[in-house]
């Protein structure tokens, strides 16, 4: 079982074996607690409501070995044989180490889920086929619409998901000195990263002659992003003990912007108003978010309206980054919870908010997942009046497993909670108004909320 990270990186295509490698253990030689918790500290995945498509994955971590001195060798353990009966066995023990029991729709303890690998392992498993529709009923039986299994062909087209533009999967790694450096933990083969000399298990080290040292993987990722076909300088250094390498990678391919935005004045009132929506939250989001920020306010924006209505959600890193933008430092953003304490976060602002002005923020009932974290952080924090509909309501966490035959299984792992200790899922957030206020309204609520918080 390998656990497929979250937020957010983009996987890499599944390479053959090559000559030399080795068999991988069975599951049951595998160290499953250790491996999940690993998995669910890091997953905070997002996936579309529409097509149950993540957004997020991960790969098998290598094992990596410098010889003479020169460049590392970085060997992909990977299994050659499992049987039917330990496939199912090792979906199993995903569920058992790492499900969130309230996220289903019927009951569950740990000692209802060992009744049941029982049932189902009491008889041999004569095929393939038979073990993965096996697989789907038992994960159907928690009754979670989120946890779910993958066939091999639908796994694959998850892990050829890239969020750089130019090929490549990264991940914060803690060096020896207790700061973070970014790797190359997955590859598209034949992608523009791959085909310039980039391997997995290389670190990256700048991007266009600037520091990423330090930086988070979704900050990096977005610094690679730009137009297609224009080109992007990296360095990198091959392996624990390689050479540093500068090289010229051209841009494949490209998320699209999904803000817009437009300054809007009002007849007989004396300021402006700086409109602005986003349609989705994927790695370009925060940096164009800023950037419309700085234009509208640069334009005479008085105040501000942000339109997450229709939003769906994407990356959740993206939508956190987004809420960050107008919090104060301390501010939380969003809670975590989950069974596995590493799971349990309090995620906070960094800094000071980019605006100081009102800010009235639309949502309606398909505002969900990381739109729904956006909302909550804002509203709670008295940075936003919420205008609209009771949002969708999803805010489950779920982490990617790939199984050793290539399929794979979806498994909700935790969930979000508002700042005012709200639980996001099944419930929505209420809005403020249903009709749109007037702005001296949304300041004055504003306000009173902040005495509030104070008292």
């Amino acid at each position: 079982m390998r656990p497929l990270s979250s937020v957010p990186r983009a996987p890499q295509s599944r390479a053959s074996p090559g000559p030399g490698r080795g068999p991988r253990p069975p599951p049951c030689a595998l160290p499953f607690p250790d491996a999940l918790r690993a998995a669910a500290a890091a997953a905070a995945v997002s996936l579309s409501l529409l097509t149950g498509d993540a957004v997020g994955a991960v790969v098998a971590q290598p094992v990596e070995v410098c010889q003479d001195g020169g460049a590392a060798v970085v060997e992909e353990v990977r299994g050659e044989a499992v049987t039917n009966e330990q496939l199912v066995e090792e979906a199993w023990e995903v569920v058992n180490e790492s499900f969130l029991p309230d996220a289903g729709s019927h009951p569950w303890s740990p000692e209802m889920w060992m009744q049941r690998k029982q049932d189902i392992l009491q008889g041999t498993i004569k095929s393939r086929a038979r073990a993965h529709d096996i697989i789907q009923k038992m994960l159907a039986s928690l009754g979670d619409p989120y946890t779910r299994f993958l066939s091999p062909s639908e796994f694959s087209k998850m892990s050829k998901y890239d969020m750089t533009g130019i090929g490549l999967n990264l991940r914060e790694i803690p060096d020896d000195n207790g700061s973070i450096k970014l790797m190359v933990l997955g590859l598209l083969l034949d992608g523009p990263a791959y085909s310039a000399g980039v391997r997995q298990g290389d670190e990256l080290l700048s991007v266009n002659g600037i520091d990423v040292r330090g930086k988070s993987a979704f900050d990096a990722s977005s610094m690679l992003q730009g137009p297609k076909e224009t080109f992007v300088t990296i360095k990198v250094k091959h392996g624990d003990c390689g050479p540093v390498e500068s090289m010229k990678v051209q841009r494949q391919l490209v998320a699209r912007t999904p803000v817009l935005y437009r300054l809007e004045k009002r007849e007989n009132d004396d300021y402006s108003v700086g409109y602005i929506r986003i349609k989705e939250f994927n790695a370009v989001a925060k940096k164009d978010l800023v950037s419309a920020l700085k234009r509208l306010q640069n334009s005479g924006a008085t105040y501000f309206v942000l339109d997450l209505r229709d939003n769906l959600g994407g990356l959740v890193q993206a939508g956190i980054e987004t809420a960050k933008l107008f919090l104060n430092k301390g501010d939380t953003v969003i809670y975590t919870a989950g069974r596995d304490r590493q799971v349990q976060n309090t995620i906070v602002g960094e800094s000071g908010p980019m605006i100081s002005t009102p800010l009235m923020l639309l949502v309606n009932n398909r505002t969900a997942s990381a739109s729904e974290i956006v909302a909550s952080a804002l509203h709670d924090n008295c940075k936003a009046v919420l205008v609209g509909e009771r949002t969708f309501g999803k805010g489950l966490i779920q982490s990617v497993f790939e199984l050793h035959d290539g399929s794979g299984i979806v498994v909700t792992i935790g969930k979000y909670v508002t700042p005012n200790h709200k639980d996001i899922n099944g419930n929505g957030i209420e809005p403020d108004y249903n009709r749109l206020p007037d702005f001296n309204e949304a300041r004055d609520y504003l306000s009173r909320c902040r005495l509030k918080e104070l008292s």
